[in-house]
């Protein structure tokens, strides 16, 4: 039987995201270290055990588990250790997909308790123990009724009457020594009024391309870069390929379903549209289908399906965009008119975001009348293509939909398919974004994009990697987009790029770039952080190994990511000083600190510029006296180091960063 009442206080569980509301994020083979404050009242010793076991993806514990919670065939379970004021620490790796539960099961141990006292009364030079010694053979007693194994229990009451024997303090201070006895109490320890932390806790555990991967985004139109028409799915393989050698994991595509005609956008978002303006994939829907449609012009499902399986054959997987938006021709307008905004005229409302308008899109009402008929066909569509064989989808706008859809929906599509990944393209107040990434979005955009200072990008990564918020906030580092051309891209120049990139890859185990980065591409509409002639409203025309592509670089810098484990999570960063602001310096570690990588990038696009960087050596384990080497992996030169402070120079043009493999000699 359990406790009647709570025996023990477990309190300040951390890591734990708004109480156990929501679960942390893992991957398969990482560890989860929990830290509690335990403590029970008077002087009794208190031991603590950290279990975890493995559960559906959005079942509650049942009661009848509930009701036996502490058996110890439903947990695994380890000793936590205590650290210091009450606080216990324990660890464990996640090795499946799916949702994992862990909990803290604690207690006040009468042995350990009867041992302290006993140790005291020995210190003391007291010399009576005789009914000290009876007490402990009682408990021995217990602790082999509560064995499982016959041959234990039979050492546990040899030990309980030979302690019976005993009386004095010279005869219990080498008894209360012995090993083994220690080892076969705390094996059957009496958990009668132990207190089990709840709610229990959980974690999301993800497949490994959700905290590691490499983006490659392409609109497959513009897959052969010819200016007056497009490209089908069998004619992009030789981006994925190009993409590939690059040495990217994942291909993006914007949405390839139908495009509307009605309100049709032109070159440069104009309403003058041209009869071969091929449209914004934006506007979805018309009458070759909706969202579960292939548009025309890229070919049929059984070209898609064709593509899927030669970019698997490739070892990359395909990103779909999920974009909940639709034509005036999509089949829903038609079929559900209800599911729209309506203006006091009638007529339904395009979407506007002042001073823009997209009259080429109608969004969707979640709050009508008939909103669940809406959530489930929109549940459906997400099934689709995950049959299909889609698995990763990046989600236009979600913040712009209830929170409570997305929550419902990626537990539903995530429970028939426990692999999926969803990525969030939210840029948007800082508290919607941390909510998506909270209910269930795998990856999330992040502000990376406009962070160009060395004070900017130090105190947001220190804020990702070292709140909160590196539990269940992975950044996915996009340097532009099909929407957004910054504007260091816009003024730095080819340098500007090369330097992006090298944050971009090294600051975070997930980025990606959108097409035309390798080229340099920065023509944008004047004073606006976007693209003049944009690949949304027209076909694209590239040659994809035009001189000045930075091609090469990427792709170094992807081999790198590739082959050193520190660059393959986030969290393991630690900014280095550096008296220079021009220069920021990093060092990226593995999480088993076997491999360790110094970063040093110059942010001035313009100007070569010079520092000298503090190496925290005690983080890498080097004597300060000793000489170390750093191997630069962008060009494999080797440089003797030795003590806290080195000089370093970069040049933006040539060589705007160092990835620095750290070697004791």
């Amino acid at each position: 039987m359990g406790s009647p009442f709570p025996s023990i206080t477990i309190e300040d569980l951390s890591p734990s995201i708004e109480g156990g509301q929501f679960p942390i994020k893992r991957v398969p083979g990482q560890s989860v270290v929990i830290e509690a404050t335990i403590f029970k009242e008077g002087h009794d010793a208190v031991r603590a055990l950290l279990k975890w076991r493995a559960k559906s993806s959005h079942s509650k514990s049942t009661e009848t588990e509930n009701r036996n919670s502490k058996n110890q065939s439903l947990w695994q379970e380890i000793p936590m250790k205590l650290l210091e004021n009450h606080r216990f620490q324990g660890s464990f790796q996640v090795t499946s997909v799916g949702f994992t539960e862990y909990t803290i099961e604690a207690w006040g141990d009468p042995f350990d308790s009867w041992l302290q006292e006993v140790k005291k009364k020995i210190e003391a030079g007291i010399e009576d123990l005789h009914l000290e010694a009876q007490e402990g053979a009682i408990l021995i007693h217990a602790a082999a009724q509560r064995s499982k194994d016959n041959a234990e229990q039979q050492e546990l009451i040899n030990f309980a009457i030979e302690l019976e024997k005993k009386s004095s303090l010279y005869s219990l201070k080498d008894f209360l020594k012995t090993e083994r006895l220690l080892f076969l109490m705390h094996r059957y320890p009496d958990r009668s009024f132990s207190t089990l932390f709840e709610p229990f806790q959980q974690v999301r555990v993800d497949r490994l391309r959700a905290a590691f991967g490499a983006w490659y985004e392409f609109f497959p139109r513009s897959a052969e870069g010819k200016k007056e028409s497009g490209s089908n799915f069998r004619e992009a393989l030789a981006r994925i390929d190009d993409a590939k050698a690059m040495g990217f994991h994942v291909i993006y595509f914007p949405p390839i379903h139908p495009i509307g005609l009605t309100g049709r956008k032109g070159r440069n978002n104009s309403l003058e549209c041209l009869p071969e303006d091929p449209g914004v994939p934006y506007a979805i829907g018309a009458v070759t289908g909706g969202h579960d449609s292939i548009e025309p012009l890229l070919g049929t499902i059984e070209d898609f399906q064709w593509l899927i399986a030669q970019v698997r054959e490739r070892n990359m997987e395909v990103a779909l965009d999920f974009a909940l938006n639709c034509s005036p021709d999509h089949p829903y307008v038609q079929q559900y008119p209800e599911w729209f905004y309506h203006r006091p005229d009638g007529s339904i409302k395009y979407a506007e975001n002042p001073p823009k308008k997209y009259e080429d899109v109608f969004p969707l009402n979640f709050y009508n009348t008939r909103w669940k008929e809406l959530w489930k066909e929109l549940l459906g569509i997400f099934l689709i293509w995950a049959e299909r064989g889609v698995r990763i989808f990046r989600v236009d706008n979600p913040h712009t939909k209830p929170v409570t859809f997305w929550q419902w929906v990626i537990a539903e599509v995530q429970e028939k398919y426990p692999d999926v990944i969803f990525l969030s393209e939210a840029f948007t107040h800082p508290a919607m974004m941390k909510k998506l990434a909270k209910i269930g979005f795998t990856q999330s955009y992040s502000y990376f994009t406009w962070r160009n200072t060395k004070e900017e990008l130090e105190n947001y990564f220190t804020e990702l990697t070292h709140s909160e918020m590196k539990e269940y906030f992975r950044p996915n580092l996009f340097p532009n987009t099909p929407d957004i051309l910054p504007f260091y891209l816009q003024e730095g120049g080819r340098s500007a790029f090369l330097i992006r990139a090298a944050l971009a890859a090294t600051l975070s185990s997930i980025y990606g770039i959108y097409s035309g980065f390798e080229l340099c591409e920065n023509a944008a509409l004047p004073g606006k952080e976007e693209y003049a002639d944009s690949e949304k409203y027209q076909f694209k025309e590239r040659d994809w190994n035009a001189p000045g592509n930075i091609k090469p670089w990427i792709t170094r810098l992807n081999q790198i990511r590739n082959s050193n484990s520190a660059l393959q999570n986030t969290h393991q960063l630690q900014f280095c000083h550096s008296n220079n602001n021009a220069i920021i310096a990093y060092l990226r570690s593995s999480e088993d600190n076997t491999n360790h990588l110094l970063i040093m990038v110059n942010l001035d696009p313009h100007q070569q510029q010079a520092a000298t960087v503090e190496i925290p050596l005690h983080r890498l384990g080097i004597p300060y006296e000793s000489p170390y080497c750093v191997e630069d992996l962008l060009t494999g030169e080797c440089y003797e180091w030795k003590g806290t402070h080195n000089f370093i120079s970069l040049n933006p043009l040539t060589h705007p960063a160092h990835i620095f493999r750290v070697k004791n000699l």
